[in-house]
């Protein structure tokens, strides 16, 4: 009930390619890839050649996008000639940008709809990270041809851990579905020992879990606002898309950090023919979730039916290596992965001391056309 979409380079695709876990998932491309700018939704530029075709901008600013574009397609790491003297890990990204003379209004959707800021802290940041962030986007983008960088599990994200139990049961893994109220044991050291569902305890040496089963070791960290729509026509504007993501940057709203629409649709089989289903979120910032999420609501047309929710954010306080419990952090209003992943990498470095080695052959998760 928290969609999110995946880069098609991103870290989580490459994980499941690199788990094997892609044998059990079919993936399709999701259609388009939109951001909100001055009261009208726009297709993200993601190219040079896209830039100089976008409305989002005049004509001398598609010039100046479009050199940066170049810039950071041409750039790598490896390679100082294609750097042109800048240290991207000393210079600002605002020092960046500024080399470019991009107005506030290009950095905006550059940030926030290509390098999937959440605020814009990272103005402050080193141009690095930003610019590995837009050449994922880009990359992604040219890899299925198709109008955005994401894609989507076929039967939607329950896919996803339906694939793990199946690779984990094929490693001997064990399954005890539906169990009510599980209660995290605890040895004579405070350490994790087991967990306790209807009068049985399977014991364990490590828990893994999310903050609802240990919520004396989590510390709040914010609300997200959701609202989730039913409908019977795509989001109007972002040419017939079957499936979309829209980001509102902070700015353009008003907030102090982003709102996302995102939408589905039968043809990635999680609503029956012809029912589009939308969310849109964000980072709670008022406790009046109905006009909070307005302007996100506003884009989506006639609704069949709208619901809201607000849910509480933790994050982990506990230190594992003294009670053996690796606790996620809540998942965020972003409508793609790239926050959640890294979470995860993180939880599994610390359960086994490794690291995952996530240099993989992508094209062993396709999303072909002849799949759909």
């Amino acid at each position: 009930m928290v969609p999110k979409f995946m880069m098609a380079n991103g870290t989580l695709v490459r994980t499941l390619i690199h788990t094997d876990v892609t044998k059990y998932l079919s993936f399709k491309a999701v259609d388009g890839s939109y951001v909100f700018s001055k009261g009208k939704i726009h297709k993200v530029p993601a190219t040079d050649m896209e830039a100089l075709k976008s409305p989002l901008m005049g004509l001398f600013e598609k010039r100046r996008a479009r050199n940066f574009f170049i810039y950071v397609q041409d750039y790598n790491d490896a390679d100082p000639r294609t750097h042109q003297g800048l240290d991207l890990t000393r210079m600002t990204t605002r020092e960046l940008i500024a080399k470019h003379g991009l107005s506030d209004d290009t950095i905006d959707f550059i940030g926030h709809a290509l390098a999937l800021h959440r605020d814009d802290r990272y103005l402050s940041e080193p141009a690095i990270d930003t610019v590995k962030r837009m050449k994922l986007y880009s990359e992604s983008l040219a890899r299925f041809q198709g109008g955005s960088p994401y894609i989507y599990p076929l039967y939607g994200l329950g896919e996803l851990p339906q694939a793990f139990a199946r690779l984990s049961a094929v490693y001997g893994g064990t399954y005890m579905l539906n169990k009510p109220e599980c209660k995290v044991e605890f040895d004579m050291e405070g350490k994790a020992c087991g967990v306790t569902s209807e009068g049985e305890t399977a014991k364990c040496k490590k828990v893994v879990c999310d903050p609802s089963y240990l919520t004396n070791k989590v510390r709040k960290i914010g609300k997200v606002a959701r609202a989730i729509a039913i409908m019977s026509h795509p989001i109007p504007n972002t040419n017939e898309s079957h499936s979309v993501q829209i980001i509102l940057p902070q700015k353009q709203l008003g907030r102090n950090s982003d709102m996302y629409v995102f939408c589905c649709s039968y043809t990635h089989n999680v609503a029956p023919k012809g029912k589009f289903i939308a969310f849109v979120s964000a980072e709670a910032e008022s406790d009046n979730i109905q006009s909070e999420l307005k302007p996100g609501i506003d884009l989506l047309g006639p609704v069949d039916e709208l619901f809201f929710d607000m849910y509480d954010r933790y994050e982990p306080v506990n230190e594992p290596s003294l009670d053996n419990c690796f606790i996620s952090t809540s998942y965020d209003a972003t409508t793609h992965f790239e926050t959640t992943v890294t979470d995860v990498l993180n939880m599994y470095t610390m359960i086994t001391g490794k690291t995952i080695d996530l240099s993989v052959d992508l094209s062993a998760a396709s999303a072909a056309e002849e799949e759909y």
